[in-house]
C-alpha cells in the first residue's frame, strides 16, 4: 500500500509541481521554442517551472495566430513573428528544437550560428552526412562554444545510471531493446510518416538503438539483419516498425524491436524494456556468500555466474519502473566443466532520485531538491534540463550527457538499419552551413 501511494504521490506531483515555485534567478537563461509543439510542455515547459535558471521566454511557429494561443495556454510571455526573429533576439540565450526531423539540421546550424546553445530533440539530424556536416561546420567565436545537446533524455535519469552499475560490460552476450506505441497515438498521415520530413520509425523510435549502444558502451560493427514495414504509398519509404539485429566488438549481439502502429494492448503489456544477458565467469564465494542455496566450490571445483539483468520501463521511469536482476550460479568441475550444483538469487531495485542510486549529488541538484517538495517526482526531463544548464554554466553537472560525436555514431547507426532493411536513407537537407555564418 506505501508503494502505492508513493507512486501515485510521485506521478500527481511531477504533473502538478508543488508550490510556490522556486524564484528565478537574475541571470536565468531564457529559451525560446521553435514551432508549437506537443512534446514541449512535457520535455521543457514544466521542468523549466521547476530551474531557478531556466526561462520558457518565447516561441514562434508557422502560424502566428496558433503560437499566440499556445504560448496562452503554457504562460509563455512573448510570441515572435518566425523561428528567425527568436534566433535573432538578442536577449534569448538557447532555443529548444522539437521541429519534424528534416528541419533539425538548418534550424540547429543557425541557432548556433547566432551563438545560442540548442536543446535538440532526437533524431538530431536525418543521416549521418548531415551529423558530419556539423561537426565540420564553421564555429562561432561565441567563447565557450554554444552548446548542442541531443534530448536523449532517459539517460539523465538515475534509473539508467543504476541499471548499468549492474552491467558488467566485457562479458555481455546479447542486448535486447523494445519500444512498442500503439497505432491509436499517431494518424496516418502523421508527419512520422512523411519521407520527406524523415520519418519513419528507426527514426522516432531511436531510443532502441541509443539502449543498445548505452550498454555495450562502444559502437556496433555491423548491422546483420533489418526487417521493416512499410506505409502504404504515398508514404511507402517510411517504415513504421522494425526488428533488427547488430553484432558488436567484443562478440556481443544487440536486438531491436519497434513499432509506431502497434496495439493498445501490445502497448500497455510490454512496456519499453531492455533486457542483458552476460556469459558465464568465474565469482569467488564472496560474491554470493549471502544466498542461502549457496554452495562453495571444494578442490577442482569452480563457481560460474551467467547474470541477467532487465530495466523495465526505460524511456518513463518516473512514472514508475524496475530493475531485475537474476544470478543463476553453477558448481562445477573445473576439467569436465560438468554441473554439480545450481541454484539462483534474484533481486530487485529501483532509483527515484541520485541518492536511490547511491550516486552523488551535485550542486545543481542539491540546490533544485531544496525547492522541489518532492525529488523522486522530477522527470527524465527535469534531470536532462538540469544537465543542460549545468553545461552551459560550466559546471561539472552528473557527467551524464551527450556528445556531438555520440549523435554522429548514432546517426550512423540509423544509416545502417536503413541500408541493411533495403529503404532510402532518410533525405539531406538541402541548406548550406555557411549560410548560417
Amino acid at each position: 500500500m506505501a508503494s502505492l501511494f508513493g507512486a501515485l504521490q510521485r506521478n500527481w506531483r511531477m504533473i502538478n509541481p508543488p508550490t510556490p515555485l522556486p524564484p528565478k534567478a537574475e541571470n536565468a537563461l531564457r529559451i525560446g521554442i521553435l514551432g508549437a509543439a506537443n512534446i514541449a510542455p512535457v520535455a521543457l515547459i514544466n521542468p523549466a517551472k521547476l530551474h531557478p535558471e531556466v526561462i520558457v521566454q518565447a516561441v514562434a511557429a508557422r502560424d502566428k495566430t496558433k503560437a499566440a494561443a499556445y504560448a496562452k495556454k503554457h504562460g509563455i510571455p512573448q510570441v515572435l513573428g518566425s523561428y528567425q526573429e527568436i534566433l535573432d533576439d538578442p536577449s534569448i540565450d538557447a532555443v529548444y528544437i522539437p521541429l519534424p526531423n528534416g528541419l533539425h539540421f538548418e534550424w540547429a546550424l543557425k541557432a548556433l550560428a547566432k551563438g545560442k546553445h540548442v536543446l535538440l530533440e532526437k533524431p538530431a539530424f536525418s543521416n549521418a552526412a548531415e551529423a558530419e556536416k556539423l561537426l565540420q561546420s564553421p564555429k562561432p567565436q561565441q567563447q565557450p562554444a554554444p552548446v548542442l545537446l541531443e534530448a536523449f533524455h532517459y539517460r539523465f535519469h538515475p534509473a539508467w545510471a543504476h541499471f548499468l552499475s549492474f552491467v558488467d560490460q566485457p562479458n555481455i552476450a546479447h542486448v535486447t531493446a523494445s519500444l512498442n506505441l500503439s497505432s491509436m497515438l499517431f494518424a496516418k498521415d502523421d508527419i512520422r510518416f512523411r519521407y520527406d520530413l524523415s520519418g519513419g520509425a528507426l527514426m522516432d523510435l531511436t531510443y532502441t538503438m541509443s539502449v543498445l549502444r548505452g550498454v555495450y558502451g562502444t559502437e556496433p560493427e555491423e548491422c546483420t539483419s533489418c526487417e521493416v514495414g512499410t506505409m502504404d504509398p504515398p508514404n511507402e519509404l517510411c517504415d513504421y516498425k522494425y526488428d533488427g539485429t547488430w553484432r558488436f566488438p567484443n562478440g556481443g549481439t544487440g536486438e531491436m524491436h519497434g513499432t509506431l502502429r502497434g496495439g493498445l494492448v501490445q502497448m500497455l503489456r510490454s512496456l519499453p524494456s531492455v533486457t542483458v544477458t552476460h556469459r558465464a565467469v568465474a565469482v569467488e564465494p564472496h560474491e554470493y556468500a549471502k544466498s542461502s542455496s549457496a554452495v562453495v566450490p571444494t578442490a577442482g571445483q569452480e563457481t560460474v555466474r551467467t547474470r541477467t539483468v532487465t530495466l523495465n520501463n526505460y524511456i518513463m521511469p518516473t512514472l514508475w519502473h524496475r530493475i531485475d536482476v537474476v544470478d543463476d550460479f553453477i558448481v562445477r568441475d573445473k576439467t569436465t566443466l560438468e554441473p554439480i550444483h545450481r541454484w539462483s538469487a534474484k533481486q530487485t531495485a529501483k532509483a527515484y532520485t541520485r541518492r536511490d542510486a547511491g550516486l552523488p549529488e551535485d550542486d545543481a541538484a542539491a540546490a533544485a531538491a531544496a525547492a522541489a517538495a518532492s525529488p523522486p517526482s522530477w522527470s527524465t526531463y527535469k534531470h536532462q534540463l538540469d544537465a543542460f544548464v549545468d553545461r552551459i554554466r560550466g559546471r561539472p553537472g552528473t557527467g551524464a550527457w551527450v556528445t556531438a560525436e555520440d549523435t554522429l555514431n548514432q546517426m550512423r547507426m540509423i544509416d545502417m538499419a536503413y541500408s541493411k532493411a533495403g529503404l532510402a536513407l532518410r533525405p539531406t537537407s538541402s541548406f548550406n552551413p555557411t549560410l548560417a555564418v
